[in-house]
């Protein structure tokens, strides 16, 4: 059990929150209050529940006490709600889908010797209450973090914190993972889940190996992109430094961020901003469509065993157990393809006597899909993708208008017997890409994992206000963000400096 610590750092968290936003401007004070409580804050089932209220744990509390600060602390209150039509959709959907699924599951699941409640009035009331406290940092993320130095700024608190962590990472590497133990008085998973390869995978205060493994993967894709972006001595340091995550990240012992860190490397490394946006939509594409594939057995099931089984027999044989299950999880939610079946482990199946759950939910994917149904997965995955799409829509569009802005110059040029005079440009992001290739991964490993964390809807939150703003700069709305109206020094793009350069997004 958690102990007085525990309780403790829960409890002043949103002091630490407040007085962030209280020193710091509001985008980096956002940034370092949900990287600091995932980081730094005990994992379930260290939480705060009190009655007729949805728990409050490192996750939620955070949420709640950032929402009460930007609206109490900030001279200036962000407009909440997104511009674009469908995400308004998307989050009523993914806010509102829970009533629909309690009203549709009042039944019992009864066994031999027990049951399982049915849903009633008290869950249409709690569940979209968290199902909204699960977004704000998505919404203060899309309001607040929407220039190039906002992007640049959560890449390297990405890259900071991971340098800070991989310190505890390597004590774990070295001794076991304990200090989840050590500090807050409790083991927050299976201790033989994290032997592997004749050594330890390590934790620290993260739920499960895979959590760490995934921030470690994020904090090398961050400091790549840094690297690929900025200019300057301060590159040799980046590429130190990203040698360093690598080496850790391996230390780490999961396969699946090793083959991400290679293919998401090769992108940011290599490829244009329009090609990496366009790669991360395809992810998202994948990911959104991956329900459908799987129910019309077109995953290429058998070929990605092979795959497995060449690399390591253990790892196919884990991968086949979350394929089986994922098998009978989605045929089980596909009896109730709408709105799901609702919390309480109802997605599961169950022993008929005992009524103990029978089956596993590695992935998030199917998590979703049995809990809420399709109304909730196409809410909750669209709401994650629908950045990537609308960051590609602008660059698309962006392309277009600087064509058309070319070949009329050119032509007026031929027509007046003139030189063709430069056209003007906005210059794009160095960050957009590869946080978009970023977002596109970390929903791809959804699909075998449950890595949905805060740093996740950071980013998508990013992305969302970017795109936002290059659609108002697109109209001629060209509007100050609220982070750049308070805070002009830190929120300028690191260009601003140049006088040519007044327009980087």
């Amino acid at each position: 059990m958690p102990n007085a610590l525990a309780t403790l750092m829960l409890l002043l968290w949103p002091v630490v929150i407040w007085r962030l936003f209280i020193s710091l401007p509001p985008g980096r004070a956002l940034i370092w209050s949900l990287l600091g409580a995932y980081l730094l804050l005990p994992p379930p089932p260290a939480e705060f529940d009190f009655p007729l209220m949805p728990a409050l744990d490192k996750t939620s509390l955070p949420n709640v006490a950032i929402l009460i600060a930007v609206f109490f602390v900030l001279p200036q209150r962000p407009k909440l709600l997104p511009d674009h039509t469908l995400a308004r959709v998307l989050l009523a959907v993914f806010v509102l889908c829970p009533i629909a699924t309690v009203f549709t599951n009042g039944e019992p699941l009864i066994f031999t010797e027990t049951y399982i409640r049915g849903l009633y009035l008290q869950d249409a009331i709690a569940q979209p209450i968290n199902r909204f406290i699960l977004v704000i940092g998505f919404l203060m993320a899309r309001a607040l973090l929407t220039t190039a130095q906002d992007q640049r700024d959560l890449l390297v608190a990405l890259m900071i914190a991971g340098l800070a962590y991989s310190v505890p990472i390597l004590l774990e590497v070295r001794l076991s993972p304990q200090l989840n133990n050590w500090v807050y008085g409790y083991y927050q998973h299976l201790f033989s889940q994290t032997i592997r390869g004749g050594g330890y995978r390590p934790m620290v205060f993260l739920y499960h190996g895979i959590w760490l493994a995934y921030f470690v993967l994020t904090a090398l894709l961050a400091t790549l992109a840094l690297w690929r972006g900025d200019s300057g001595t301060s590159r040799a340091k980046y590429l130190l430094a990203a040698l360093y995550f690598a080496v850790v990240l391996v230390l780490c012992k999961t396969l699946a961020t090793l083959i991400y860190a290679t293919l998401a490397g090769v992108v940011i490394l290599l490829l244009s901003s329009r090609a990496q946006v366009r790669i991360a939509a395809l992810l998202a594409l994948v990911t959104l469509s991956y329900p459908v594939l799987k129910s019309a057995d077109l995953v290429p099931t058998e070929l990605i065993l092979s795959r497995a089984e060449a690399v390591s027999a253990d790892r196919a044989q884990s991968l086949n157990f979350r394929l089986e299950n994922e098998d009978v999880l989605l045929e089980r939610a596909l009896r109730k393809p709408l709105f799901g079946w609702g919390i309480w482990g109802r997605n599961h199946l169950h022993d008929p006597t005992t009524g103990l759950i029978t089956t596993v939910t590695d992935g998030f994917w199917i998590i979703v899909m049995g809990v809420w149904g399709w109304f909730g997965y196409i809410a909750q995955f669209g709401l994650m993708s629908l950045p990537i799409f609308l960051v590609a829509r602008e660059l698309r569009l962006r392309h277009q208008a600087d064509q058309d802005s070319f070949h009329k110059g050119t032509s007026f040029a031929f027509t007046e017997g003139t030189q063709a005079q430069e056209m003007p440009h906005r210059t794009l992001s160095p960050y957009l890409g590869p946080l978009a290739v970023m977002l596109g991964f970390n929903l791809v490993d959804m699909l075998p994992n449950a890595t949905l964390t805060p740093t996740t809807w950071l980013i998508a939150g990013t992305l969302l206000g970017h795109a936002e703003l290059m659609a108002r700069l697109r109209k001629g709305e060209d509007t100050v963000p609220p982070s750049e109206s308070a805070h002009a020094d830190v929120t300028q793009p690191p260009a601003e400096a140049d006088p040519r350069n007044r327009h980087v997004l």
